[in-house]
């Protein structure tokens, strides 16, 4: 199906993606199979447009959504999940979300894959840049269950066409598949479908191929308010420090703590909310969770609107959050090997403190807890680099006018710029940042001075290997952003 500006349709599809990046393509083709996808990219190649795709819609950069983008192939008509018996793996269509893929492969085969909190992530981009979620110190990243890929692909004479790594391959197409091990989406061709199966499964029962699904699990959050609790510097510090200890204690591969995924966020005081979420499951998950809670209140206080809810395992995976294409947002990342120092501490504080501003609706840095199961595998065995870190950072600063959209791009800048100012204004090399969470300016010799590239940031070691993957399948560099890999 091809759409154009004068369809009806077209709005809705060029709005699909985050709320601060709007595109205006020549026409958005609407597909259905793999076929439809080697026809509309040949027909962009041959007619020299820019090409984009769309498998979810949650970039937080205008990779998709960006007035040099001509022609827009959306997957929305691609979101099967099945059971493939050829391949003896869960074959997943590049237009599923989380929430059509949780749902089948628990209510099919009660298995699931350690992906993603927010069930309308499209499981596309999150699956190549290395996603991860709740069950990941316990499983994982998703990539460490990726079994194979169909990807279309374009090749030195501009023929495009659809070509099927596994990582039983060998010589490029395994290179091919190992690149989409976390290399990021938008960057050697359009994904079609994934294949899925655990690394080691044995035998043709479907329910054995991945991780079985918890049969519960409970969900808990509470706030630890500013006001309520005359937060001053010290608390605040104590409240980051003893996150941060928790994690470091509870981080090794296989320690009972990686049973339990924790989340806090502290915000700007003029919201007089700093808040933690998290999940637990197996038999000790109660106690997880009053263990980490108390470790986290310990000398800053008691917290409020405490929440604690047993939940069947589906019910939790489909509740995540969903509010992230409610505003205009700009976002920045990183991982912690250990815990922020005191001057680090002292440089979110000072940001988070400042004077009221009414049009910056959120201003917050996160802390995920990370570790685990992921950090059991080599940093070559996949495209993805950071397995060493206890913690992703996520910062976010969200509004809706967008006539202030330099201001408060510039206002998480300075946040981020003075936390790290010690290692250049981003974060040290060995630990690096997350792909999923993109952020142009560390592309921008304007922002980022460190004289750090931004693809050792989020690639660490490996990007060599992946530009030779590029050179080899997309030479002709059609598939391509602000953070492409180069050939």
């Amino acid at each position: 199906m091809t759409v154009d500006p004068d369809d009806s349709r077209y709005q809705d599809l060029v709005r699909r993606g985050h709320k601060r990046y709007v595109g205006s393509p020549d026409y958005v083709r609407v597909v259905g199979s793999t076929e439809q996808v080697v026809q509309a990219v040949q027909e962009a190649v041959r007619d020299g447009r820019r090409v984009a795709v769309r498998s979810g819609g949650h970039c937080l950069e205008n990779w998709v959504d960006d007035p040099s983008i001509r022609v827009l192939i959306d997957l929305s008509g691609m979101t099967q999940v099945y059971y493939d018996p050829e391949r003896n793996a869960f074959a997943v269509e590049g237009g599923a979300d989380l929430e059509q893929v949780y749902r089948r492969l628990f209510l099919g085969w009660g298995v699931t894959i350690p992906a993603g909190w927010c069930p309308k992530v499209g499981a596309g981009g999150h699956f190549t840049g290395g996603g991860y979620g709740v069950l990941s110190r316990t499983h994982g990243l998703v990539v460490d269950h990726l079994y194979g890929i169909e990807v279309v692909v374009v090749d030195g004479a501009g023929r495009a066409s659809a070509v099927v790594a596994t990582r039983d391959s060998t010589g490029a197409e395994r290179e091919l598949w190992w690149a989409h091990t976390g290399g990021g989406g938008g960057n050697f061709g359009i994904v079609t479908r994934f294949w899925l199966r655990t690394p080691g499964a044995r035998g043709t029962d479907p329910s054995g191929l991945l991780p079985k699904a918890p049969a519960s699990t409970i969900d808990f959050s509470c706030t630890w308010p500013w006001q309520g609790l005359n937060m001053d510097e010290e608390k605040f510090a104590r409240l980051i420090r003893n996150h941060g200890e928790w994690c470091e204690r509870n981080s090794a591969p296989g320690a009972p703590g990686t049973a339990l995924y924790c989340d806090l966020t502290v915000a700007r005081r003029a919201t007089d909310v700093n808040l933690t979420v998290g999940q637990a499951h197996g038999p000790d998950a109660e106690r997880l969770v009053e263990d980490y809670l108390t470790a986290l209140g310990a000398g800053v206080g008691t917290p409020i609107n405490v929440v604690r809810e047993r939940k069947p395992w589906l019910t939790a995976a489909l509740s995540g959050p969903n509010a992230s294409k409610l505003y205009r947002l700009k976002a920045k990342s990183g991982y912690l090997r250990k815990r922020y120092d005191e001057s680090q501490v002292q440089a979110i504080y000072r940001h988070l403190t400042a004077e009221r501003d009414p049009e910056l609706i959120i201003g917050s840095v996160g802390f995920a807890s990370y570790g685990g199961k992921i950090n059991t595998v080599p940093p070559t065995a996949t495209a993805h680099g950071h397995r060493d870190a206890i913690m992703r950072v996520l910062f976010m600063s969200t509004w809706n006018d967008p006539a202030v959209d330099e201001r408060y791009d510039n206002w998480l800048r300075d946040l981020y710029r003075d936390v790290y100012r010690d290692t250049g204004g981003v974060p040290d090399p060995r630990d690096g940042a997350y792909i999923n969470y993109p952020d142009n300016d560390l592309a921008d010799p304007a922002h980022n001075t460190s004289g750090v590239p931004w693809h050792r940031l989020y690639y660490k070691d490996n990007y060599p290997r992946l530009q030779r993957a590029k050179s080899h399948w997309d030479p002709r560099d059609i598939f391509t952003h602000t953070l492409g890999i180069r050939p």
